[in-house]
């Protein structure tokens, strides 16, 4: 199964599609409310402290203790993360670039909707995503990951080479 998705064109063809979808669920998300002007992080983490109460709590004590001492206090700066994470990994998502990376950002920011109590379409997002990030760079196969990914690694070996010879010099 591992070979399949890590070497197979047509499960490249199919993972392109899941990343693009996710991409494009990611930019209207982050782009939206950017474009709102509206958007303030600290209701939604007030309302996922509050849902950490009661009989049937949604969100865990831990999970609402880090929200209540870290987020929450620190509000305008998870507004800014959130907006400005969806829409990049959006982008980054649909052209291919950072694939695997933009797939694990985009991975976290829905295990933390899901943690605040959030259901919306986050496990479905997270599930596709899988896919995509135990695929490797296949999944970036039929995007700029095709062209930026070996060049970044003849840089680095090229670096690292450099410096091995540099030490056996002195």
């Amino acid at each position: 199964m591992l070979d399949l998705l890590r070497k197979n064109n047509i499960a490249a063809g199919i993972l392109a599609v899941f990343r693009i979808y996710l991409g494009y669920q990611f930019i209207h998300a982050g782009y939206g409310k950017i474009v709102g002007g509206s958007f303030d992080a600290s209701g939604f983490l007030q309302g996922a402290i509050a849902s950490s109460t009661g009989d049937h709590p949604a969100v865990q004590g831990w999970w609402a203790a880090f929200l209540e001492n870290v987020a929450l206090p620190n509000a305008g700066l998870f507004t800014f993360l959130v907006q400005w994470g969806e829409l990049l990994v959006g982008i980054a998502l649909i052209l291919g670039l950072f694939t695997n990376f933009a797939a694990i950002m985009g991975m976290m920011m829905n295990f933390s909707f899901l943690f605040s109590g959030t259901v919306s379409t986050n496990a479905q997002m997270i599930l596709l995503a899988i896919f995509v990030v135990v695929a490797g760079a296949n999944a970036g196969k039929f995007g700029l990951d095709k062209y930026t990914m070996p060049y970044l690694k003849n840089v680095l070996t090229n670096k690292t080479n450099k410096r091995k010879k540099d030490a056996a010099v002195v």
